[in-house]
């Protein structure tokens, strides 16, 4: 094998700390693969959550239990006639969605989903992250001004003030979480990757330091990032009620979805940045008190047994589904995706069993890997569900009312609990 490739392999850094252009490039596509992968199944989610929360169904005719809806949504996109306006700049009309989207997917380039699981381990990693997803309201922006109708630039400047906003909360509340990182070494970092290694040294998620400082500066900043991604219940950009589709409402087919591919991307990015700071990024629960090698064991079964718990479901599905001729497909369907669950679960479940019974390193780095990456995923998947929960519960703000929750409830309290922090963090250290 080339030197390119095999130098990195055992290495305890990321490829951006090792120098290493190949791995990091295999780093970017695995990320942007997946993530591509998560809108898709979360869109099928959010369908079938919203239905239930409703007491209807959701998809159910797309295949088994319309798990192949978001495939069929893709197509339609793609095949759907791409409209541009007559009187609307064509380019910038056309640049707009790219610049959301790059936006979204360059924040996961200082994402940590382990110790070295990372395209890069930059030393501003916060400042990055906190910079580039700014970014994302120049493509709302400037879309709603390029298609040069009134609702689409009403929908932006609405999008624009309202992202601005609750960026500041979002920066204190973000601050809040750097200056705890400093209590054992009396240094603070701003490296992501060093943020969850000092709550693994401190032995406590920032969500629970001084408390309720970190409680408050975590809800703060889960309020701001639900308005920063333009969600419900701050979802005024694109109002349907009063502003049509809002930023996006020229738009259509493939340059559409981009923008859906885009807010969906940067819910996963923020949830994801809300895990790093407060809930201890990869680590799993309780690392410092239930350390012993048995312990360690258990807790890397979890992925195995999830995948079977699901594999457990779909099995149920199957069996539960008319023996009727019409659902014949759906059936076949449904029992193949069981049998791809059930094969992920027994993988996963004999890499934990070798990782520790084997005196191979890489069977016990693999588990490792695994273990990093599942419980980082299990950490967002909730902040993922708490989006759909909000949409389905909790009615939309009027714009002053979002704009005075904003300036006149969250700024206040960010900048109490920052002064308090930096107190309590003297007092203590």
């Amino acid at each position: 094998m080339p030197n390119f490739i095999m130098s990195y392999l055992g290495s305890t850094v990321t490829p951006g700390e090792a120098g290493n252009q190949f791995w990091a490039l295999i780093y970017v596509l695995i990320i942007f693969a997946g993530v591509s992968l998560a809108v898709v199944a979360m869109n099928w989610f959010e369908r079938k959550a919203l239905a239930h929360f409703q007491i209807r169904l959701g998809p159910m005719r797309v295949g088994p239990h319309g798990l192949l809806q978001p495939i069929a949504d893709a197509i339609k996109l793609m095949l759907k006639e791409d409209i541009i306006p007559a009187e609307a700049d064509q380019f910038v009309f056309w640049i707009a969605p790219l610049i959301g989207l790059l936006a979204a997917f360059t924040v996961y380039i200082v994402i940590p989903f382990g110790p070295s699981q990372a395209v890069s381990d930059m030393n501003i990693g916060v400042l990055f992250m906190l910079g580039v997803s700014s970014l994302g309201v120049l493509g709302i922006v400037v879309a709603g001004w390029a298609s040069n109708s009134h609702y689409p630039l009403i929908g932006a400047l609405r999008s624009s003030a309202q992202m601005v906003s609750y960026e500041v909360a979002m920066g204190l509340a973000v601050v809040s979480a750097v200056l705890m990182t400093s209590m054992k070494t009396g240094t603070g970092t701003l490296s992501m990757i060093g943020i969850v290694e000092s709550q693994q040294q401190q032995g406590i998620w920032f969500i629970f330091k001084f408390f309720p400082l970190g409680f408050i500066a975590f809800v703060c900043f889960v309020i701001a990032m639900i308005a920063e991604t333009n969600r419900a219940p701050f979802d005024m950009a694109e109002a349907e009620s009063e502003l049509t589709a809002g930023y996006h409402t020229e738009y259509s087919g493939l340059r559409w979805s981009l923008f859906m591919l885009a807010e969906y991307a940067a819910m996963i990015a923020v949830s994801s940045i809300a895990v790093t700071l407060w809930l201890g990024g990869w680590l799993r629960p309780f690392p410092n008190l239930l350390q012993a090698p048995t312990w360690d064991f258990i807790f890397s079964l979890f992925p195995g047994l999830t995948f079977g718990a699901l594999t457990a479901i779909a099995v149920i599905g199957v069996v539960r589904m008319p023996v009727h001729s019409y659902f014949k497909v759906q059936r076949i369907g449904l029992a193949v995706f069981a049998a791809l669950l059930g094969f992920i679960a027994l993988v996963l479940l004999v890499i934990a069993i070798a990782g520790r019974s084997s005196d191979s390193t890489v069977a016990a780095r693999l588990r490792e890997g695994i273990d990093y990456v599942y419980w980082f995923l299990l950490k967002v998947a909730f902040f993922m569900y708490l989006f759909i929960w909000l949409r389905a519960t909790w009615p939309r703000y009027r714009f002053d009312q979002l704009m005075r929750v904003g300036w006149k409830v969250l700024l206040p309290i960010t900048l109490v609990v920052l002064i308090l922090t930096a107190i309590v963090g003297v007092i203590v250290s």
